[in-house]
This record gives C-alpha cells, structure tokens and sequence, in this order.
C-alpha cells in the first residue's frame, strides 16, 4: 500500500520500508512518529479513504543536508557577499501504511454525558443484568445445511 503525506511543506509518495529525508520534525533517533497528513491512498489502481489510513515513521537520524551557497554580487562596486547555509533535516524509514485499527477515543465531553455502565438513567441506581441474547446465526446455518 502506498500514501502521499504532507509534511514540511512537501509531499512525498511513501510505502512501507522506503526511506525519506524530510524537514526536521521534534524527537530523537529511535523515536516512532505519526505522519497526520495523508492526501491519498491506495494499492496497485485502487485508490483508499486517506481519512482512514494512518503513515507510521521511525526516526533514523537528525542530520543537515548538503551545503548551499548563497553568493551576491553587485557590478563595478566591489561588493561580493558569499554565505553558506545547510538545512537541518530529520531521516525517516517507514514503518506501517495502512487503515487505523484502534478506534477513535471519545471526546472529554461525551464521556461526561454518558451514564455509567450498568447504571439506570432516571433513577441513578445499577439495573439488573439482562441475560445473554443467543445468537440466531448458528440456526440459520443448520437450516441451510
């Protein structure tokens, strides 16, 4: 599977195992990061939900790219001005492409207005457990059978 995520103001096309060079991001080598903003996704021709998939990146190295030079010069004024500059860079290999798996964690606020479980709403006190439903599933297939 494959995604295109956004980071540092670039985009890049990630799978699995590929190794990328990105604008420095926080942490430390070791340090596993998720990369939030997926544009698309898919695998082979079928695209997937990119609201759905989620990009896993371990940090290989912080590290700086290759030196740049800045050179100003103004004619027949005997200014030259020369600089360099190498831009810090964070090294990253990724680990998973793929759909989330866990579950989104509710909000503070809709945990507040849920009542406890097993509590009855009016009256605040615990309610009786009902007994199990049996599953009507198996039946089904003994009739087919």
């Amino acid at each position: 599977m494959f995604a295109v995520v956004r980071t540092g103001g670039k985009q890049y096309r990630v799978a699995e195992g590929d190794k990328i060079a990105v604008e420095k991001l926080a942490g430390e080598a070791g340090d596993t990061i998720e990369l939030g903003d997926v544009l698309l996704a898919g695998e082979g021709d079928s695209l997937a939900d990119a609201a759905k998939v989620k990009v896993s990146a371990e940090i290989i190295a912080q590290a700086k790219s290759e030196k740049v030079f800045v050179f100003k010069k103004r004619r027949r004024h005997n200014y030259r001005r020369r600089a360099g500059h190498r831009q810090q860079m964070t090294l990253l290999r990724i680990v998973s492409v793929g759909d989330s798996k866990k579950a989104a964690p509710k909000s503070a606020a809709a945990v507040k207005d849920e009542p406890a479980k097993g509590a009855d709403v009016d009256t605040g006190t615990k309610a009786k457990k009902a007994a199990p439903v049996k599953d009507a599933a198996p039946a089904a297939k003994a009739d087919k059978e």
